[in-house]
């Protein structure tokens, strides 16, 4: 008996790793910019605009990829969002935006929604990489510098004025969504 009980403790043991190593490779798997752009309604509308903006190409060689803006690093809000977006996925399957038409008719409801995580969360990716501690505001415009300075005393989030920083801005935006 005792022999049987440590030898099931021990399969269950090795189990759970080999589980839990699968799950996160998948979950890694799936915030590969391969990944993100293996349906053409990605493929085809915001990764064409995304590699036109300094998020893709710019002087010092950073790239951000998909993931390091919608999702986030830490395992427990990284979860939540992959929960999340099953439901862009059930778009998928239904083909809610499968076509350029479709995409752009959902365009602004899919943005809000974007804005909403990402304003909630105090922009919580895009301080993966940007701070305003980090910012030189020498190096700014100093309109930049200004704006900067005045978000930081207001507590704004980075998603308040910069909406459309890696795709196109939709059509049908309130003057108080577009942002500075």
């Amino acid at each position: 008996m005792k022999y049987s009980l440590l030898t099931l403790l021990g399969g269950g043991f090795i189990a759970g790793i080999l589980f839990w190593g699968g799950f996160n490779t998948g979950m890694e798997a799936t915030n590969q910019l391969e990944f993100c752009i293996s349906c053409h309604e990605m493929r085809d509308n915001v990764y064409q605009e995304y590699k036109k903006t300094i998020h893709y190409s710019n002087r010092t060689g950073v790239r951000a990829v998909c993931s390091d803006c919608h999702v986030p690093k830490d395992w427990s809000h990284k979860m939540l969002r992959k929960i999340q977006a099953s439901g862009e996925v059930w778009g998928k399957i239904t083909g809610t935006i499968d076509t350029k038409e479709k995409f752009e008719a959902k365009r602004l409801e899919l943005a809000r929604h974007e804005w909403a995580r990402m304003k909630a969360s105090d922009s919580r990716e895009c301080r993966n990489c940007h701070s305003f501690d980090g910012m030189d505001k020498e190096k700014q415009k100093s309109r930049a510098a200004k704006q900067h300075e005045n978000a930081k005393k207001d507590n704004m989030t980075c998603i308040d004025c910069h909406k459309g920083i890696a795709h196109h801005k939709p059509e049908g935006m309130t003057e108080d969504e577009a942002g500075g």
